[in-house]
């Protein structure tokens, strides 16, 4: 039996030039140790989407990760694709065939930021394309700050699993995201807030574990971030 859960980790992936002259994946340290130091042993996973059953064959849990770019609205009958959006086609076909796939087997699968809007659309659900557009807000959601310290709060929805993990009825978060959910879906619930109705999280019941947040736990900007992995780690013990 294994000691440690494998957590399928999905990566970004970038076009050549920085780091290399040839196309590369990157993902910053702190999502693996946050789960590391959870007790799962993280394994990144490439963007192959016929490889995506393969991986799931080998995982226990899946991490899908945030980036700079957006989920393709055409995926979510999101109509004209806004300005502001940036798609990263490769990279999303890979992220929605393996969270399809780990859904359908009842894998736990934990979204973060860009990965809690992709959640969002492989349930079901919808996307608003560009927040400014959509929600007259004083919140800065992309937040001026450094992404290790807090931008606003959000309110944690009572009775969801989000709030049995947390432990209290708000939190501070980081925030760095144009986008946000619409409509999480058919079946899904809506977990967290900010304080200008903004969804900040979401999460289907009728899976064992079906959770994202919308901002970056890894950087435990607030004290209960770490119970977000360690609940994540332990239901993939199961």
């Amino acid at each position: 039996m294994r000691t440690r859960p494998i957590i399928g980790v999905t990566l970004d992936a970038e076009e050549p030039g920085g780091y290399s002259k040839l196309p590369w994946y990157a993902l910053r340290k702190n999502y693996f140790a946050a789960l590391a130091e959870a007790g799962a042993l993280p394994m990144a996973l490439p963007h192959h989407p016929e490889l995506a059953e393969a991986y799931l064959d080998q995982i226990d849990g899946l991490l899908v990760t945030g980036g700079a770019f957006d989920v393709d609205p055409s995926l979510y009958g999101g109509g004209d694709t806004h300005p502001t959006v940036t798609l990263k086609a490769g990279r999303t076909d890979f992220e929605l065939a393996v969270t399809r796939g780990a859904l359908k087997r009842d894998m736990p699968v934990l979204g973060i930021c860009g990965g809690e809007q992709l959640l969002a659309v492989a349930l079901g659900g919808t996307l608003i394309q560009h927040i400014p557009d959509s929600i007259r807000t004083e919140i800065e959601h992309e937040q001026p700050n450094p992404r290790h310290e807090p931008g606003h709060e959000v309110t944690i929805a009572e009775g969801t699993l989000l709030a049995r993990i947390i432990g209290k009825p708000r939190m501070a978060v980081n925030s760095a995201h144009h986008q946000a959910v619409a409509t999480p879906g058919p079946g899904a619930l809506v977990n967290a807030t900010a304080p200008d109705g903004v969804v900040e999280g979401v999460e289907h019941p009728g899976h064992r574990f079906a959770l994202g947040v919308q901002w970056h736990p890894e950087y435990a900007v607030d004290p209960a971030d770490p119970l977000i992995f360690t609940a994540f780690v332990q239901a993939c013990r199961g």
